[in-house]
């Protein structure tokens, strides 16, 4: 059975960022950071709420590990939080998809 820390691992190692970059991206160190890939540590929600955004998954997976029924509410919440890092042209080419017929 997985815990949290190797799942943030897994996801962190398919990102291709470094520790270093994903720990400043979730607000922590990069000490701290290595404590939650090592299951020595548990993130506050927080974090863990951070590091959902950041490896474009929920945090019910990364807590949990279970994958979760994604509804529109689900999707409409992950992508607001998105937009601020989110390219112009990012951003047109998610319209034309949801425009797509």
């Amino acid at each position: 059975m997985t815990r949290i820390g190797d799942r943030i691992a897994k996801l962190l190692k398919e990102s291709g960022y470094t520790q270093k970059e994903f720990a400043l991206m979730c607000g922590v160190t990069e000490a701290a950071m290595c404590r939650y890939l090592k299951n020595e540590r548990e993130p506050k929600i927080e974090v863990v709420a951070n590091m959902a955004t950041a490896l474009n998954t929920t945090v019910e997976y990364l807590i949990t590990g279970k994958e979760d029924q994604t509804g529109f509410e689900d999707v409409y919440r992950l992508v607001a939080r998105s937009t601020i890092s989110m390219t112009d042209e990012e951003k047109f080419k998610l319209i034309k998809l949801l425009m797509e017929k």
